[in-house]
């Protein structure tokens, strides 16, 4: 795009701040802090957008999104921005026919269940499928003071959409795939794979920062499920990414049995959701990977006194380690007040504590 920031450029003016330097490990003074789903219906700017544009009318037009994304930064003083877009936007740019319903979500009109079906996936190319969501991230990355992280879904999680039809709770069709018809499975995946590394890369190679890859429903799979139908398909996913030398945050939601896999999958940060005590989520992490999390949405809808002794005690169990990322469990609810949220990363800002890295590897290495 004639005009727009150089990349790399970008990234350097970013890479001392505390956010990308937890994500590779680094020594830094403060907690880094942002929120999953910090833009949307929580801001009363937000949903002023939305009464008078659609959410896709918003996704498709670059200024929009823009502002949306800027929002939360303006409100609450978060260390990194994390793109408005969807995590099926890729599969609508594609041509797949996927619709986000209000009060629904994603729905597809004609789902993928068969071989024959794969035929109306084809190769992602970002600059002319996607061109919106990269004059998006060309406009954000020329305005941020923070870094800006781009995201995708994983392929298991779009699979589940495409094959479902929509959200699921038991996710029926998509594990009679998986189970009955493996080739059409992973050749599903591996075309899913494709779509998501072409559009994270796209993403970077417009100035993101760093990438999160949401894999939204993978707790729905046993750990053996997931090291068979899933995990190779993600590694792909990091691997195409590690020349790009970007952090890769890897999160899903009720993957507590999870996290070492998906950190061998080659994440540099592992999102731990709300159910797991945050210090037992670490130890289930391979040491040199960091971690991210887990405040409960929920909890931000309590009296404040409560608020504070969550965040305490989240924090308290990341150890001050210089590797921690400051999140919630998950997205932002609806209802959630946006001062308490400010509050909150102030108190993260001023309570966080951060020890020196050496300090901390030698404990590591003390109870290898």
């Amino acid at each position: 795009m004639s005009g727009a920031p150089d990349p790399a450029a970008v990234r350097a003016r970013h890479a001392d701040g505390p956010f990308l330097r937890a994500c590779r490990g680094e020594a830094h003074d403060t907690v880094p802090v942002w929120f999953m789903r910090q833009a949307g219906r929580a801001l009363a700017e937000y949903r002023e957008v939305r009464a008078r544009h659609s959410f896709e009318e918003v996704i498709h037009t670059p200024e929009l999104a823009a502002e949306v994304t800027l929002q939360p930064i303006r409100r609450y003083g978060v260390d990194a921005a994390i793109l408005f877009s969807d995590i099926v936007t890729p599969l609508a740019g594609l041509g797949i026919g996927v619709t986000i319903e209000p009060g629904v979500g994603p729905v597809v009109a004609e789902p993928v269940r068969r071989m024959e079906d794969l035929v109306r996936l084809r190769r992602l190319e970002p600059e002319e499928d996607l061109p919106y969501v990269l004059q998006t991230v060309d406009l954000l990355v020329a305005e941020l003071a923070v870094p800006l992280i781009g995201f995708a879904g994983a392929p298991f999680t779009l699979a589940s959409y495409l094959v479902e039809g929509g959200p699921s709770r038991s996710y029926t069709h998509t594990k009679a795939l998986m189970f009955q018809d493996e080739l059409t499975w992973h050749r599903l995946m591996d075309l899913l794979a494709g779509v998501t590394l072409a559009s994270l890369r796209a993403q970077v190679e417009h100035g993101a920062a760093a990438v999160q890859l949401f894999d939204s429903w993978a707790g729905a799979l046993s750990p053996a499920d997931y090291e068979r139908f899933v995990l190779p398909h993600t590694q792909r996913i990091m691997e195409g990414l590690e020349d790009l030398d970007v952090p890769r945050i890897h999160f899903g939601v009720a993957t507590g049995e999870l996290l070492g896999l998906m950190a061998s999958a080659g994440a540099d940060v592992v999102g731990v959701d709300w159910r797991v005590p945050l210090d037992e989520g670490r130890r289930r992490i391979p040491v040199g990977v960091g971690f991210q999390g887990n405040l409960e949405p929920a909890v931000c809808l309590a009296p404040w006194e409560t608020v504070v002794a969550r965040v305490r005690d989240v924090l308290a169990r990341a150890g001050a380690r210089h590797d921690h990322v400051f999140n919630l469990g998950h997205g932002v609810l609806p209802p959630t007040d946006p001062g308490v949220l400010a509050q909150i990363v102030d108190l993260v800002h001023e309570e966080g504590e951060v020890r020196d890295p050496a300090e901390v590897r030698a404990e590591d290495a003390a109870h290898a």
